[in-house]
């Protein structure tokens, strides 16, 4: 049986958008109220009853966050995570409630 599995995160953090026409408004250092959502994806332990602890998860998560750059979040947190996640299989931030990236890796 495969499962997946999605845990939420939020934090603060500004950024801004160097590359945008003169003007817009994204070229000013702003804030935002992100959400990350980190999914998990493969087959139940038939030992233990489920994929993976969601502590593992958490203390991935916790380490990963003290290091942002606030540059391509997606990405980042993918590449933080993969080596410590091999189930890994999706990283989603959400800019504000109805804008978000999600990074399925390669």
């Amino acid at each position: 049986m495969e499962v997946e599995l999605t845990k939420d995160y939020r934090f603060e953090a500004a950024h801004f958008l160097p590359r945008v026409p003169a003007g817009h408004k994204c070229a000013r250092v702003h804030g935002h109220s992100y959400k990350a959502e980190i999914e998990v994806r493969g087959p139940v332990d038939p030992a233990t009853g489920w994929l993976i602890d969601f502590g593992v998860i958490d203390e991935a998560w916790g380490e990963l966050f003290k290091l942002f750059d606030h540059h391509n979040l997606a990405m980042y947190v993918w590449r933080a995570l993969r080596p410590r996640i091999p189930a890994l299989s999706a990283v989603t931030i959400w800019e504000t409630s109805d804008s978000k990236c999600t990074y399925r890796g390669t």
